[in-house]
């Protein structure tokens, strides 16, 4: 028997995992001190009460015989499905039933969704990136096209005529840049894939922080993109799904490359490799998408949204650079004094016991930033902020 090789080509450890050792090894040396977290980017506010009741319901649903429930639908219950496509509708976007595909989360279908293509395709990624775009990639031995971007163009680039790639990356809004794409960036973009039979795969996880009126929630709000674009999503972040991991993902029925339809080979994948997503999770999901869950979960992102403006706030009195924060829950700062991101984070850590995200982790272009999440609890958030403010004084002092 023969591993994987390709996992040879990983680097040693994750970046989460780094982080999670430095905070470990600091708490063993001073147990007394708090340490404020804003760095991974878990929700720190509870499910909303419209998905617990609907939860609660689902349970006590399981304990009759009249209601319990067995197998469901490895592509989805249709009580969800229709659910999410009616959200769609909201939006302009009209999607049917079986081209929405309930899924365990986001992290989970950006991997699994690879089993689409073959792996003599190429995959661009569109840097500083989530980590397990690139790790997926280099896991089943594919070529990976680093495509950087920078201050320049808003961390949000149009594409690279001179560039062909099979699989495109786009996330927005961006994880880790908080970074939006314009329709007009969208749509550069969808006409590129279209034009080189090239497939997006469009990250939508932080859709529901949009505020601008003119910034695209889905891929689908560009014309074109049917036939050039999968577009997966989460209920974590929108409704604090992280530890109960409810996504989704949608493919066209018109998706084809080869005479092949992407839509039935993904039923195919699902009805064989999954047993599908429990009906009491898609129970408690399918209460996100009422119009009470609807208001919930704004209120809680309204929560995460004003820490992010706590942040912002911070920083502009210490004059640091940054992007992101409105439309999306992520604040990529510009490390001060042109320190390097992992010395910026030891530096916050020791100092002032505030953990972030170095840059570096995210792409070679990376360096030089720094990760802050508004996911956070209300009061450490506030204070981090204060803490930040004094270690760097105040532009009026």
């Amino acid at each position: 028997m023969k591993p994987n090789m390709n996992y040879s080509n990983l680097k040693n450890s994750y970046l989460f995992y780094n982080i999670a050792e430095k905070i470990t090894a600091y708490s063993k040396m001073y147990s007394f001190k708090h340490i404020y977290k804003l760095g991974i980017g878990d929700v720190s506010l509870p499910l909303c009460s419209a998905v617990i009741s609907a939860l609660h319901s689902a349970v006590d649903e399981m304990a009759e015989k009249e209601t319990f429930q067995g197998y469901v639908d490895e592509c989805g219950a249709p009580f969800l499905r229709e659910a999410i496509a009616e959200h769609y509708k909201k939006r302009g976007v009209f999607l049917k039933t079986d081209e929405v595909f309930v899924s365990s989360g986001a992290s989970d279908e950006l991997g699994d969704i690879l089993d689409l293509f073959d792996k003599g395709n190429s995959a661009l990624v569109i840097e500083p990136a989530y980590p397990a775009y690139l790790d997926a990639n280099i896991i089943e031995g594919r070529e990976i096209i680093r495509f950087n971007s920078s201050e320049k163009d808003g961390f949000a680039p149009y594409p690279d005529e001179k560039i062909k790639a099979d699989i495109i990356y786009i996330c927005s809004p961006n994880n880790p840049t908080g970074a939006v794409f314009t329709k007009d960036k969208l749509r550069a973009w969808v006409d590129y894939a279209n034009k080189n039979e090239s497939l997006i795969l469009f990250d939508a996880a932080y859709e529901a922080f949009i505020e601008d009126e003119d910034i695209p929630h889905s891929i689908f709000e560009i014309e074109g993109a049917r036939t050039c674009a999968i577009e997966i999503c989460s209920l974590s972040k929108t409704a604090g799904f992280t530890g109960t991991r409810v996504g989704y993902t949608v493919i066209p029925a018109e998706l084809e490359r080869n005479g092949m339809s992407l839509n039935a080979m993904w039923v195919r994948n699902r009805t064989t490799k999954t047993n599908g997503i429990s009906y009491i999770l898609q129970k408690g999901a399918a209460a996100v998408f009422t119009d009470e869950g609807q208001r919930q979960i704004k209120d809680n992102i309204k929560v995460y949204k004003n820490n992010a403006k706590v942040i912002m706030n911070a920083l502009d009195s210490v004059n640091i650079e940054y992007c992101g924060g409105k439309n999306a829950p992520y604040i990529w700062l510009k490390c001060p004094n042109k320190m390097k991101s992992w010395e910026f984070f030891d530096l916050l850590l020791n100092e002032i016991q505030v953990v972030g995200t170095p840059g570096a982790g995210f792409g070679e272009n990376g360096e030089g930033y720094f990760r802050l999440t508004a996911f956070g609890d209300v009061a450490d958030t506030a204070e981090a902020s204060k803490r930040i403010m004094k270690l760097f004084g105040e532009k009026n002092d």
